[in-house]
């Protein structure tokens, strides 16, 4: 798996940068056969390279794997969204300690970028070349 990300990046006080800091939160996640975007359900911990345990929904916490797809078809699954310098929204492939590695929605753009954690989601106090990720 190699080094997890510092627990600072799932869930404290700072972020990268000195962002808001929070956990990060899952957009989407898949159980029992139905997709549920989700208000409340977070990161909790890292469990391998793509495995993350997850707080969900219902208050329950259950290890799910990482993917970039918006539409989610694996029962297990979650995505995290993240919002670029641009405006364009895309989905974290893999976490590194200051960086992510994504996929733009469309599925044409990949690449890494740092990120901060932001408790809007948008590009609203977007540092150039900084993505933004969502928190709880």
């Amino acid at each position: 798996m190699g080094r997890p990300i510092k627990r600072s990046k799932m869930g404290g006080d700072v972020g990268f940068g000195g962002a808001l800091g929070g956990k990060i939160a899952v957009s989407n996640y898949r159980q029992g056969g139905s997709n549920t975007a989700s208000t409340t359900a977070y990161i909790v911990s890292q469990r391998g390279s793509k495995q993350f345990k997850i707080h969900l929904e219902d208050s329950s916490e259950a290890v799910y794997t990482l993917v970039t797809k918006a539409t989610l078809t694996d029962n297990n699954t979650f995505n995290v969204k993240l919002v670029l310098d641009d405006s364009t929204e895309g989905y974290v492939e893999k976490f590194y300690n200051n960086t992510v590695h994504y996929v733009t929605a469309d599925g044409a753009t990949t690449g890494t970028i740092k990120y901060q954690l932001n408790a809007e989601g948008s590009d609203e106090g977007q540092v150039s070349g900084v993505g933004n990720i969502d928190v709880r």
